[in-house]
């Protein structure tokens, strides 16, 4: 068990002078008891130097630091500040090296139980998680800090999420899949605190989450017209054909969409625009199959095959299980893919890297990044959200759902790339349009 030994709250407070109340005595002894957090799903987690550092986490009952009294200065920079709040100077600098080895061994196989590694994001998240989670514990179990977390605190840091009492800062519970994300960071600190030696911590509370669950799938019909946006999405109406008033708008919205002053924009940035094959290939090759956020990140120019007329994307940049996928994808897909290939060569941005695709920014895109894409073609295409939940996982998830009726079950498995047949199952429905023309059928 890997752990520190740390002093009983009972006795700092003894050592302070109180027998209870409020405890702001010593730095390098007594934490201060202060909560500020935020929600873990919109933060993004610094890394410096190979080390993460975590953003503050949420609770409705979080207090904000007396901004009128100095912050306890230390040497440990990436421990998140809001964590620091709690802590003595001593006490931060043993978290940071718990922390530290805790990040560590995410990036090794036995944190995959040999099932190859985590990404880093998927590290960074269960960092951030963990950090909310023990502010939580230190404030409600523990009167202060303790470095190593019980099983007992895990019980009852669940107990308090099931019962919404630990939520985020405006006081909105979490969604169960969030919640099982909590638990799944608790499974595996316990994994490595354990080290293989002890049963591994299972909660009482079970929380639901599926990919399938949390988001609405596009229609048959949304598909394509999802697909016919793609290759209009960006253009820019004939230069001569416009006004000076209606030329210096246009011309200002293609300065923010590249990046770049309004005057800086050319004839050529204006034409790239009407010739370009990026957005149409992301789009087609995203149907056809169904790439999650992270594996359009990853993707590179080595994964297609064009002969071939597939994907093939590698174990250790496949998300989800480590295992060597072939995808395919539909002719019209990859007359997309051969022209972006193209026109991507001629691309400076792109003469240092592999990777398939970069936003305007020049960054890999992520799943915030794709969501605001998808957003603007879903208007583009027409599409209505009202009472829908629609995100980038919806491609994914009309994929799922079209192929097992039109396919089998393990034609749609390794399109989806999944491990087990079970995943799949959870796609075989028949989508409202099916029930529809059964009705018709039926009079």
């Amino acid at each position: 068990m890997r752990r520190f030994e740390s002093r009983p709250a009972a006795a700092r407070r003894e050592r302070a002078g109180h027998g209870g109340g409020e405890r702001v005595t010593r730095r390098d002894e007594q934490p201060r008891c202060v909560a500020a957090q935020n929600d873990v799903e919109s933060s993004t987690v610094a890394r410096s130097e190979n080390k993460m550092s975590t953003p503050n986490s949420n609770n409705s009952e979080s207090h904000q630091p007396n901004s009128s009294k100095e912050k306890p200065h230390t040497d440990t920079p990436h421990v998140p500040e809001p964590t620091q709040e709690y802590l003595g100077e001593r006490q931060a600098m043993l978290y940071e090296k718990q922390r530290e080895r805790f990040i560590e061994w995410l990036a090794t196989e036995d944190a995959c139980e040999g099932d190859g590694t985590l990404s880093e994001q998927s590290r960074s998240n269960y960092a951030s998680r963990l950090d909310q989670i023990h502010r939580w514990v230190w404030r409600h179990e523990t009167d202060g800090f303790v470095s190593t977390l019980t099983t007992d605190h895990a019980d009852a840091f669940v107990e308090a999420l099931d019962e919404d009492k630990f939520t985020k800062r405006t006081g909105e519970p979490y969604a169960a899949d969030s919640k099982k994300k909590f638990v799944n960071a608790l499974k595996k600190l316990f994994q490595w605190q354990s080290d293989g030696e002890d049963e591994p911590w299972e909660p009482e509370t079970k929380f639901s989450q599926n990919e399938y669950d949390q988001f609405d799938p596009l229609t048959r019909e949304e598909r394509g017209r999802l697909r016919e946006a793609a290759t209009t999405f960006g253009s820019m109406p004939v230069y001569n054909d416009l006004s000076p008033e209606e030329r210096s708008r246009k011309k200002a919205l293609l300065a923010q969409r590249l990046g770049k002053p309004k005057d800086e924009v050319t004839m050529d940035d204006w034409k790239r625009q009407n010739q370009t094959w990026k957005f149409a290939s992301l789009v087609m090759v995203a149907l056809d199959a169904g790439l999650r956020p992270c594996e359009v990140e990853r993707a590179r120019t080595s994964w297609y095959q064009p002969g071939a007329k597939i994907l093939s994307i590698p174990k250790e940049d496949a998300a989800k299980n480590r295992k060597y996928w072939e995808v395919a994808l539909r002719d019209e897909t990859t007359d997309a893919l051969d022209l972006w290939l193209d026109e991507r060569d001629a691309c400076p941005k792109y003469d240092d890297t592999d990777k398939l695709w970069l936003n305007r920014k020049s960054n890999p895109y992520n799943s915030k990044t794709l969501n605001h894409l998808f957003r603007q073609l879903l208007e583009e295409a027409g599409i209505d959200d009202t009472n829908r939940k629609l995100t980038w996982y919806s491609i994914r998830h009309s994929l799922g759902t079209y192929m097992t009726q039109e396919g089998d079950l393990e034609q749609a498995r390794e399109q989806m790339r999944h491990k087990s047949a079970e995943s799949t199952q959870r796609y075989v429905h028949a989508p409202p349009e099916t029930r529809r023309n059964t009705l018709d059928r039926m009079e």
